[in-house]
């Protein structure tokens, strides 16, 4: 089954945010075409499209954009496993941060009696993070699970 594409639309031009927003889901849809989807993604995908080719064009267009961009992209993550350029990375930041970092500030901070060093763990934990996320997103690539496209 085919996905439908974005309607043309000709007064973006004014809003950069809004054409840098319109294009990537543009793009994003594009890219998903070039794979062969099942069914239920499809028509996901379709709804989803519909419902913005709809919208008028304002600041209700940028929020629904982002906001059905990062649903179809955890549904194309969790239904095939397919993502874009750097979503591990950009995932495993965060992660990596909270999960590393923190737990990593917290023992220097006990350690040395000052909770003023609690924020030496960050950087150790942000580079833990990019490492495993860059790694997951090179075993897709390899895996050939990755669509030509990044997401900002």
């Amino acid at each position: 089954m085919n996905t439908i594409e974005l309607k043309e639309r000709n007064d973006i031009n004014d809003n950069i945010k809004l054409k840098n927003s319109y294009t990537q889901f543009g793009a994003l849809i594009a890219e998903l075409r070039k794979r062969e989807l099942p069914d239920v993604v499809a028509e996901y995908i379709n709804e989803e499209v519909k419902s913005l080719n709809e919208l008028p064009t304002g600041v209700e267009l940028i929020k629904a954009l982002k906001k059905k961009q990062t649903k179809i992209i955890q549904l194309v993550e969790k239904q095939l496993k397919v993502v874009p350029k750097n979503y591990y990375r950009n995932l495993w930041l965060a992660l990596g941060l909270s999960a590393f970092g923190l737990p990593i500030g917290v023992a220097i901070a006990l350690s040395l009696g000052n909770m003023g060093l609690l924020g030496i763990g960050f950087p150790f934990g942000i580079a833990m993070g990019l490492a495993v996320g860059a790694g997951m997103d090179k075993k897709a690539l390899n895996e050939g699970r990755q669509l030509d496209i990044e997401i900002r």
